[in-house]
């Protein structure tokens, strides 16, 4: 079969090679699926960069440990192992096979069925590749992190990219009152994913208004700790799911110590793949309460110009890769 490996650490240009790969065999809790499409997220180019040196401990210290990138999958299952129960042949699904090594760049992978829900019937597969990571991090960051409740005031920065499209969205279907942050040209597509107010970024900055939200998403977090903490209710929550590294390590490392014992939080979110949660996205996709946002889709040979155009943080949604 086919698929994009890198073999070392690095730039697209510099790493991403096409080549003829074993197709897998699925074990005996495994799923053999025919991938339709796979979307990128940030994850993949921290792995493939090691741009984050913690990357090397975990993935390889000198070169990756897994050679086909792609967390975020779609599509129909071909084969299952003896003990696989919930899926059979021809049934389309969907998941984030982060946990078991990734491998979506490619014309098949072998997954535990675990990670995997039937695909909505009501959305194609690019879309629904565009949902795993960015959706479950949407959600787990608004839900479990900043214990998002109805009628709150909550701001989402980065609300264009692939994680805040689905961020502003969820909010909304919690019931809050959502303030999208994102450039000019993304204002109108903001609004028409629900949010109540847009600001733009380059013209105003939300940390220096004196308004302050009960709940703060930063998908693409930038300032300091202290500028998002001054914009937080007395109870507020900050939840940082993505920015520069600089901004990711300190929310890591200082966000518990500035945190108040009886007031303001603030701390990081980073997605777990989880069935329940993926069924629930799965839900509000089939009752029209949340969308994708497909910015571009690429095929598996162009995979190459696909991540160099990740790499330079302007998409508008999710970027596919179809196989």
């Amino acid at each position: 079969m086919k698929a994009t490996v890198y073999r070392k650490y690095g730039l697209p240009k510099d790493v991403l090679r096409l080549e003829e790969v074993t197709k897998p065999v699925p074990n005996d809790d495994e799923v053999l699926v025919k991938v339709h499409a796979s979307s990128l997220n940030q994850y993949d180019w921290h792995l493939m960069t090691a741009d984050i040196f913690l990357v090397r401990l975990s993935m390889g210290l000198f070169r990756p440990k897994n050679s086909i990138p792609g967390a975020d999958i779609a599509g129909q299952v071909e084969e299952v192992g003896r003990n696989a129960r919930q899926f059979q042949p021809g049934d389309g699904v969907f998941g984030d096979i982060s946990a078991c090594g990734a491998g979506g760049f490619a014309e098949y992978v072998s997954v535990p069925e675990k990670f995997l829900v039937r695909k909505p019937a009501n959305i194609t597969f690019e879309e629904a590749a565009a949902i795993p990571m960015a959706a479950l991090t949407a959600l787990q960051g608004l839900r479990d992190e900043g214990k998002i409740q109805p009628g709150q005031k909550v701001l989402i920065q980065g609300a264009s990219g692939g994680v805040g499209t689905f961020a502003v969205q969820i909010a909304k279907a919690f019931g809050a009152e959502v303030t999208a942050v994102c450039s000019a040209r993304n204002m109108d597509q903001s609004r028409s994913l629900g949010a109540d107010h847009v600001i733009d970024y380059t013209r105003e900055d939300f940390t220096q208004s004196g308004r302050q939200y009960d709940l703060i998403f930063a998908a693409n977090g930038y300032h300091p700790l202290s500028h998002y903490k001054r914009a937080l209710t007395p109870q507020g929550v900050y939840v940082m799911a993505g920015g520069k590294p600089a901004q990711i390590f300190q929310a890591l490392l200082f966000g518990a110590w500035m945190s108040e014992k009886s007031g303001r939080k603030m701390g990081l979110v980073s997605a777990k793949p989880d069935q329940q949660d993926l069924a629930l996205m799965k839900e509000l996709f089939e009752a029209g309460k949340v969308r994708s946002v497909v910015d571009r889709c690429y095929p598996l040979k162009e995979a190459v110009d696909a991540m160099r155009y990740l790499g330079k943080g302007h998409a508008r949604g999710k970027i596919i890769v179809t196989i």
